[in-house]
């Protein structure tokens, strides 16, 4: 930890940089708590690029609290959908419920109140109170770990409990008590501009003296890497229909559904959202998803489906490496399904639907409608089967 007269130095350095080379981001011209609050839940494992337009465009539908925890849930996880993971945009309005049930509608500024509200954690609930009260809580994310890493030297896996801990009161004996807003983001502006994970920029930085990783020349060394979990590979099939309008069925999230569930997982990467007819497949994709179909009891015209596989979809999510083997199946009239809603195939995004399904509409819509007209002999010869394939 540094001197008194080094961490007074290091703070007015530190502080004069932010105020002056700070990005222009529009949540950080507001001390509204409400805007506060949702930038930083938008902000969480999403780039600041992705969070900018979500966050103006649910600002316009959900000006204040008040309005976001009278809408229908639908409607907010559609504002959100491709933004990923749902769960913060279903806490988030759960949140605002609480607040207008049991605080007036007044969000909360004392730190027990903040925290016991669903979807805020530690790093959120101080954040928001420095930004929008000036409370004097310091912050700990990964990019402030990163810095105090940086400037301490230390090694082994910040995450590790104790180790986090640790890095919690540090970051506490840094903060500036004058200016704990700044500060927390002038901490984390560091972390996200010039002391970055790789190719960290030194010469430009403001504190750079005080830098013990720099002394020892350990600079791209620190953090120490942390041992990732192994890749899990996922591959699924899933059945686009389109009919004449090339217009589409999708099947509700989980708990809306009559009709028999999908594979308990299948859901839950398509984050419980809207989302096509969808199978796990170890074999052939075709075979399987004709089984699932069957299952859903959905009807065949004239006793047979054509099949045209289109690009494979590669989506991940944390530890998963998912590839959707789509196929598009073009029919007169689109079958009857209880629960499914019929959407335009270009406009999926009307009904909160996941990236990995947006992915998977891009993907049956540029199937080339010339491969159904050369998969029509084969069609014929196959009538008396469940199903026919065209060949890619």
């Amino acid at each position: 930890m540094l001197k008194r007269r080094e961490l007074a130095a290091f703070r007015k350095q530190l502080l004069a940089w932010f105020r002056q080379f700070q990005r222009d981001l529009p949540w950080r011209r507001t001390r509204d708590p409400y805007c506060v609050w949702l930038s930083e839940i938008m902000l969480q494992q999403t780039r600041v690029a992705a969070v900018i337009p979500y966050y103006e465009h649910f600002l316009e539908r959900f000006p204040n609290l008040h309005a976001l925890a009278a809408a229908p849930e639908e409607e907010v996880l559609r504002l959100w959908s491709g933004l990923g993971y749902y769960s913060r945009a279903r806490n988030l309005q759960k949140a605002a419920q609480q607040i207008v049930a049991e605080h007036g509608g007044e969000f909360p500024a004392r730190l027990e109140d903040v925290l016991a509200l669903p979807g805020i954690g530690n790093y959120t609930a101080r954040a928001i109170l420095s930004i929008a009260f000036e409370k004097k809580h310091a912050v700990l994310d990964g990019n402030v770990a990163r810095v105090l890493a940086r400037l301490g030297a230390i090694r082994g896996d910040l995450r590790a409990s104790q180790q986090w801990q640790k890095l919690q009161k540090s970051a506490d004996a840094y903060l500036d008590g004058k200016s704990p807003g700044d500060w927390n983001q002038a901490m984390m502006e560091l972390g996200a501009t010039l002391c970055a994970p790789r190719s960290p920029q030194c010469l430009l930085c403001p504190v750079a003296q005080f830098c013990e990783a720099r002394k020892r020349s350990i600079v791209d060394l620190l953090p120490e890497k942390r041992q990732k979990r192994a890749t899990v590979e996922i591959h699924l099939a899933a059945a686009v229909f389109a009919d004449e309008q090339d217009r589409t069925l999708l099947l509700p999230p989980p708990k809306e559904r009559n009709a028999e569930p999908l594979v308990d997982h299948v859901p839950t990467l398509a984050s419980n959202l809207w989302h096509f007819p969808t199978i796990p497949v170890d074999g052939d994709p075709l075979a399987k998803l004709r089984s699932h179909l069957r299952k859903l009891e959905i009807q065949k015209q004239n006793g047979v489906f054509h099949f045209v596989p289109a690009n494979k979809v590669r989506h991940t999510v944390t530890y998963r490496a998912i590839t959707v083997q789509p196929f598009r199946i073009s029919v007169k009239k689109l079958p009857r399904l209880k629960g499914a809603e019929r959407v335009p195939l270009q406009e999926v995004t009307i009904l909160p639907v996941s990236n990995l399904t947006q992915k998977v509409a891009r993907a049956a819509l540029a199937a080339a409608p010339s491969a159904e007209k050369n998969c029509e002999p084969i069609a014929e010869k196959l009538e008396k089967a469940d199903s026919s394939v065209c060949p890619e």
